[in-house]
């Protein structure tokens, strides 16, 4: 029985191009211009990485107003409505946007469809800050659709002009069924140019879907509060897993979960970094689950450039840097 027990390790899992660019910018930020490095919310829905940037001079804030005056501020991967920025400038803050910019799409997106006087169907959770900030691009013409079952409260003034968007972070599925129902009710409905849900959900939906039919359980390494890893953790049981679970770190993994379990599935979400699985890896391996296969679906090359505005500084720092070696050399 010892010998038969296994895990199967999805990829892609872990870190996109978004959240590695977010992270990174923090980072950055703090080397270039010192702590404390103010940001506004969350720079990514993980706990660990938030803790790890605070520990770094990181001071995460909910409101702008919480920054003192001239202060350097970061806004998080998910995106701010308009107001935000106006908030900042208006108190002399210094903006750094690490706004994912598949989230950026989504806005620019809005923004057009409004601008043509569309109604626009946003797709996704009430409260969640890429819904919000999403939202305050044109909050005359969008309305919130929280789900397939929230379908038959939409009205729109003209079934002739009305387009859907979506989080970029959703289950494939849930939002395929929300807009075949959309569809159904409204059949002129447009869709938008390109598909919003971004392509590392998409990736990580598709890994534990291919990998759950053969699993007792399937272990999502990702906060609470992650939208994207609570998807993965649904996709997993609606996928054929007998359970699954959201965990933080290894050490939440309760002993009974892994009893009668010959087979345990292990992903991350999207903000996750890979050293926490490492870390769950070695829990299950100290417990008989020392056979790890990767099971892959997609290869992720994307890489995003950090923020214009961060980079024209380091480029500054760098150049002023170079000018103070030659003066010292001459």
């Amino acid at each position: 029985m010892t010998g038969s027990k296994r895990v199967l390790l999805a990829k892609p899992r872990g870190y996109c191009a978004g959240v590695d660019r977010a992270v990174q910018t923090v980072e950055e930020a703090l080397k270039l211009y010192g702590a404390p490095i103010y940001v506004r919310k969350e720079i990514v829905h993980n706990k660990h990485v938030v803790s790890t940037l605070q520990a770094k001079g990181a001071i995460f804030v909910e409101e702008n107003e919480e920054v003192p005056e001239g202060a350097i501020v970061v806004f998080s991967a998910h995106g701010v409505a308009p107001e935000v920025h106006e908030q900042a400038e208006a108190r002399s803050l210094k903006a750094i946007d690490a706004t994912c910019p598949l989230v950026t799409k989504v806005h620019q997106e809005a923004r057009r469809f409004a601008a043509e006087d569309y109604d626009i169907l946003l797709i996704g959770h009430e409260g969640h800050e890429e819904v919000v900030g999403t939202t305050g691009e044109a909050p005359a013409h969008i309305q919130l659709v929280d789900g397939p079952d929230s379908v038959d409260k939409v009205t729109v003034r003209d079934p002739s002009k009305v387009v859907w968007l979506s989080q970029t972070t959703l289950s494939v599925d849930e939002t395929l069924e929300t807009v075949a129902r959309l569809k159904t009710k409204l059949p002129l409905l447009m869709s938008p140019p390109s598909d919003d849900i971004c392509y590392a959900t998409s990736n990580r939906q598709d890994a534990v879907k291919a990998m759950a039919p053969n699993c007792d359980l399937v272990l999502v390494v990702g906060s609470q509060n992650s939208s994207n890893s609570q998807r993965l953790r649904e996709v997993a049981v609606d996928a054929g897993a007998k359970a699954g679970y959201l965990i933080d770190y290894a050490s939440e993994i309760q002993d009974e979960w892994l009893a009668d379990a010959t087979t345990v599935g292990v992903t991350s979400g999207a903000s996750v970094p890979d050293e926490l699985v490492m870390e769950v890896l070695d829990f299950l391996a100290e417990r008989g689950f020392g056979d790890v296969a990767e099971i892959t679906t997609a290869q992720e090359k994307l890489v995003f450039s950090l923020p214009q505005e961060l980079k024209r500084d380091m480029k500054a720092n760098a150049a002023a840097r170079a000018a103070e070696v030659a003066k010292t050399l001459s």
